[in-house]
């Protein structure tokens, strides 16, 4: 098996961490080395399951003896966190959930050789918080003790649940109804079943969950400017809005900051009735702003200048390179993956890592 090795810090007690549900990767960190197994696909695909299973036995059978941990994600329906619960039981070792985005940013905490405190900014499609809420765009305070959140997004209502995910013509109508302006929903997205009932759904709590997540928003951006309002795989609308970008810009107070929590709000409202390609042009520049501007407030309040950035999100050129530089403009350390990517293949090592240092 081809293992991606990450080199450690410090040595650490033998952890092994079953990964995420989509683009799964399995890790064992043992002394000063942590083996990533490849990137095996989503845990709801046959030709995945075998390969999870695979690196598992892989893995374990390397170690030789029984780890001291089963680090897994804390959605405790996801295969791999069932499965991980079941190998504890196997292996005599305890099953430790770890939150998703903590996992996240222990990951570029482990490829940096850091143990904390870091601040991490971690944006992507879903992750389950520790309230069983829809966290996504996040803002943590993360330690070798643990994490804490800082912020995060303001919540959009996600009609239809897990179909937005590929449907950004739902996200850009529960923008519309956030903006106050439910009633033309029916209208602007008639093309679509359903379209008209939208805002009752979301009035009446209906299959509409509430999420922070920052692939939701982009989602949302998406559906507003018309962009690939029906996706063949999550993040395909976002991707196509910034490949319309040749020189973001930025909308005057198009954000706010409130208890930590980062509205954008005004910037929705601003691009609405846009055309697409000013749109994604105002949507970049301004969420670069506003996410630069709500880590620099997290930086003067807990002292922290170095900031792990990481989630799907962060596949964004435009934005990863747009908050790289105002980032170091106000005198704070961004810090990205080395080996690794920015999205879920790296969440096993952030995982292993989180548990470890839980362990020493």
């Amino acid at each position: 098996m081809n293992l991606t090795r990450v080199e450690l810090a410090r040595p650490v007690p033998p952890v092994l961490a079953l990964g995420a549900f989509l683009k799964n990767t399995v890790c064992l960190a043992v002394d000063r080395e942590a083996q990533i197994a490849p990137d095996l696909g989503n845990l709801d695909e046959p030709e995945a399951l075998r390969g999870f299973h695979s690196a598992v036995e892989h893995l374990v059978a390397r170690l030789g003896t029984p780890p001291v941990a089963i680090a897994h994600d804390l959605h405790p329906d996801f295969y791999s966190s069932r499965f991980a619960v079941e190998l504890s039981e196997d292996l005599d070792a305890p099953a430790v959930a770890v939150q998703h985005h903590h996992a996240h940013t222990a990951a570029v905490m482990a490829e940096h050789g850091l143990s904390g405190p870091l601040l991490g900014l971690s944006l992507d499609g879903f992750g389950l918080g520790p309230d069983n809420e829809s966290w996504g765009g996040e803002l943590l305070l993360v330690d070798a003790n643990g994490y804490r959140r800082l912020g995060h997004l303001a919540r959009l209502p996600q009609p239809g649940a897990d179909a937005a995910a590929r449907q950004p013509w739902r996200m850009g109508a529960a923008a519309l109804y956030a903006l106050g302006r439910g009633d033309e929903i029916g209208a602007r997205f008639a093309d679509f079943a359903g379209a008209s009932l939208i805002a009752t759904m979301i009035e009446r709590g209906v299959n509409s969950p509430l999420t922070s997540s920052a692939g939701r928003l982009f989602d949302a951006a998406c559906g507003l400017l018309g962009v690939k309002l029906v996706a063949a795989f999550e993040g395909e609308a976002p991707m196509q809005l910034e490949r319309m970008v040749t020189t973001p810009r930025v909308v005057e107070e198009g954000w706010r900051i409130e208890q930590g929590v980062l509205d954008v709000r005004p910037l929705l409202a601003a691009i609405a009735d846009r055309e697409a390609v000013d749109g994604a042009e105002l949507f970049h520049g301004t969420l670069i702003e506003a996410l630069a501007a709500w880590v620099a407030a997290a930086a003067d309040e807990t002292g922290v200048r170095a900031v792990a950035m990481s989630g799907g999100c962060m596949l964004n050129r435009v934005l990863r390179e747009g908050l790289l530089a105002r980032l170091k403009e106000s005198n704070i350390e961004p810090l990205l993956p080395i080996a690794l990517s920015p999205g879920d293949p790296a969440i096993s090592l952030g995982q292993a890592w989180a548990t470890a240092l839980g362990r020493m």
